[in-house]
């Protein structure tokens, strides 16, 4: 390896000899160029420098309003990336170690921010109708296009073209327009059974709880089956793992629904039962947060001891944590005590232990997401809650409490001792969702248009000295490799000169 590294230096050395000493004449004449240079030259470099960059940051800031991301970046990442040899970090580094890759995996779930709402509502039964009373959409064009990344992940796979109908789904999910992909889902089902297609007109086009659960059932029955065939090949290579893996997704999404369904048609302990069956089926898939639907229809039950039999699993530190996990527990333990606290009383005798407990588990909840209380004691108004949330965030904030708010009602005293209890936390800064930081590349092209723009202004306005003040910058900034090679002209004979010009 040493050696190899020794040649190329070796070789990259002489070449750089033989191109300097090829070009010494044309680098010194091009010293004299920038020393006959006029003012008026650098004000139409700067001028067009700031046009140029301004350019380039009005398309970034389009691009970044309608697209949410960086122009630069997404193809430096998407094109430049790869052929400069960029490796997937989300790649298990250690294939031996299972319990390796499981702390990887656990680790890489806590760190992410952006999840999607385990209690999403249905588009075309719920948020639809948002749209058809006021015209305006309840998604933003940021959460919808992260829900559309989330069905191309979960609910396909690299062998989808080989079946005609999952070929067609595998574009639906890539479309923008709704009725384009509601088609695209008929045009499925009829060349054959599919479960994609299924749940996406189960999604999207039923208009109610009760039609959208029909499709679920449908979807369910094809599914099953394509997870039974798929789970006898998952060990014949990996195209079949990976249809195996797509299969699972697409079982346990469809249940999931299933039993949310069975949660908004009244049927709270079917939905329950459900959701045990699935947590028990599928233990490993807790990225899924199918424990946070659990808890909010065991809450509606008021089954407070096996609320908090869930959340002794999941209110575990090496497990992410959820504004739903922190704020049940704050509830359960408000619960004990609410009904008989009173802040003048607690005030002269000081706190209990159980009071205690209920102020710190409330004071640990709102650390966690500051934004709910306000929406909890209705000090802001409630909207419908998106599709993704971000972790600690406001949106956040709004789902749960879009959900929640009915328990603690329901439990007497405990909106007043959150109230009394919430506003003496230590509270820190957190992002708003979707408010999302401007890319590097908006910030590096507006200080570069600012930047030369005043430049062109100063140079305008002052040629003679500006003139001067550019000469002596790009005198100091060659400076360094004309001494350089100065002195290994000086150094080197001149017939060796001679002999690598020949090369």
């Amino acid at each position: 390896m040493s050696t190899i590294a020794w040649s190329w230096t070796y070789f990259w050395t002489v070449w750089f000899f033989v191109i300097y000493s090829d070009n010494l004449t044309k680098v010194r004449l091009f010293f004299m160029f920038l020393n006959t240079l006029t003012p008026k030259f650098y004000v139409a470099l700067t001028g067009t420098s700031s046009l140029i960059s301004g350019l380039i940051l009005i398309f970034e800031w389009w691009y970044f309003r309608k697209y949410g991301t960086s122009f630069i970046e997404q193809v430096s990442v998407s094109h430049l990336r790869p052929l400069l040899g960029g490796v997937d970090n989300s790649s298990p580094t250690n294939s031996n170690s299972s319990n390796g890759d499981a702390d990887s995996n656990r680790q890489s779930v806590s760190e992410c921010k952006v999840w999607r709402n385990p209690l999403n509502l249905f588009r075309g039964a719920e948020y639809n109708r948002y749209t058809w009373v006021t015209g305006r959409e309840p998604l933003t064009y940021y959460d919808m296009n992260l829900s559309a990344q989330d069905h191309q992940t979960f609910f396909t796979c690299d062998s989808d073209h080989l079946r005609p109908a999952d070929a067609i789904m595998q574009k639906a999910w890539r479309e923008r327009n709704p009725q384009a992909r509601i088609s695209a889902a008929h045009e499925s089902l009829e060349l054959e059974d599919c479960a994609t297609a299924s749940i996406l007109l189960a999604e999207e086009e039923a208009t109610t709880i009760v039609e959208a659960e029909k499709l679920f059932k449908q979807a369910l029955k094809t599914g099953e089956g394509c997870y039974r065939r798929s789970q006898q090949l998952q060990h014949h290579g990996a195209q079949y793992e990976a249809q195996h893996r797509r299969d699972t997704n697409v079982l346990v999404y469809i249940k999931r629904r299933l039993a949310m369904c069975s949660r908004k048609l009244g049927r709270t302990r079917e939905a329950v039962k459900m959701l045990r069956d699935l947590m028990k089926e599928f233990p490993l898939l807790s990225m899924f947060n199918i424990h946070e639907n659990l808890l909010e229809s065991l809450l509606e039950l008021q089954n407070y001891a096996d609320v908090q039999a869930v959340l002794a699993k999941y209110d575990d530190i090496s497990l992410p944590k959820s504004a739903t996990i922190c704020y049940t527990a704050a509830l359960l333990k408000a619960r004990a005590v609410s009904d008989k606290f009173s802040p003048e009383a607690a005030s002269r005798r000081g706190l209990s232990t159980a009071e205690m407990n209920a102020v710190e588990a409330i004071h640990r909840a709102v650390e966690f997401n500051p934004h709910v209380p306000k929406y909890l004691l209705e000090m802001k108004s409630l909207i419908l809650p998106p599709e993704h949330i971000l972790k600690r965030g406001d949106s956040e904030a709004i789902a749960y409490a879009f959900f929640h708010l009915q328990h603690w009602k329901r439990v007497e005293g405990a909106l007043n001792l959150l109230h009394c209890t919430w506003e003496g936390t230590v509270f820190h800064e957190v992002s708003v969702y979707p408010k999302k930081e401007l890319p590097f590349f908006i910030l590096f092209t507006a200080g570069l248009c600012s930047f030369t723009a005043m430049l062109a202004l100063l140079t305008h306005q002052f040629p003679e000295l500006m003139g001067v003040f550019a000469k002596a910058f790009l005198s100091t900034l060659f400076a360094p490799l004309n001494f350089i090679m100065e002195k290994v002209e000086s150094i080197l004979p001149s017939s060796l000169w001679h002999q690598l010009t020949r090369i």
